[in-house]
């Protein structure tokens, strides 16, 4: 008869189903965090696209305010050109500054508004000698604002001029209606 060296020993259950126990919670973990850290960088790539799109809109923003900064001098010349029915003192103000930056003297004798509330008519008067006289007939024509001359009536007041008396002393006198085309009411 012959025994056997060794009896096998006996199959332990227990080890085998604490690891395998062991292996399932792991795989389970492994999972769970998986799927978070999928989860969180899907997140973190949609506060990525938010976060763009916030610094885009505020580029737009910035460089609007840039612009809108860098044409305001450009529309504030522009607005001069035009002379608002709500406040015509400062295109009277360049009518009279004209007139003196010449050496004439100028009065302003009527304003009014058209019917229709498109022309500003003024009727003015100037007074100096010939030279001051004529360059400002010259900036009224060359201002910045549309001015339509319905009449002009220059003449010599001088006492002087009917007696021969020297051109340069010779006081004029000229009397103007003009019509503010660039009016806006």
């Amino acid at each position: 008869m012959r025994k056997d060296p060794k009896p096998l020993k006996k199959f332990r259950k227990a080890p085998l189903f604490v690891s395998l126990l062991v292996l399932i919670i792991a795989c389970f973990l492994f999972f769970f965090l998986y799927n978070k850290v999928n989860k969180n960088k899907q997140e973190a790539g949609l506060a990525q696209v938010e976060w763009q799109t916030e610094a885009n809109r505020r580029e737009e923003i910035t460089s609007l305010s840039r612009s809108v900064k860098e044409i305001e001098m450009e529309r504030e010349s522009l607005n001069s050109h035009f002379a608002q029915s709500s406040d015509v003192v400062p295109f009277l103000d360049t009518i009279e500054q004209l007139a003196a930056s010449v050496g004439a003297i100028p009065e302003i004798t009527s304003v009014d508004i058209s019917k229709d509330n498109v022309v500003l008519v003024v009727g003015l008067k100037a007074s100096g000698n010939f030279s001051a006289v004529y360059k400002f007939l010259m900036l009224l024509e060359n201002s910045p604002y549309e001015l339509e001359f319905d009449s002009v009536d220059l003449q010599n007041v001088s006492a002087d001029a009917s007696a021969g008396g020297k051109a340069e002393n010779a006081q004029w006198k000229i009397n103007l209606e003009i019509k503010l085309l660039s009016f806006v009411s």
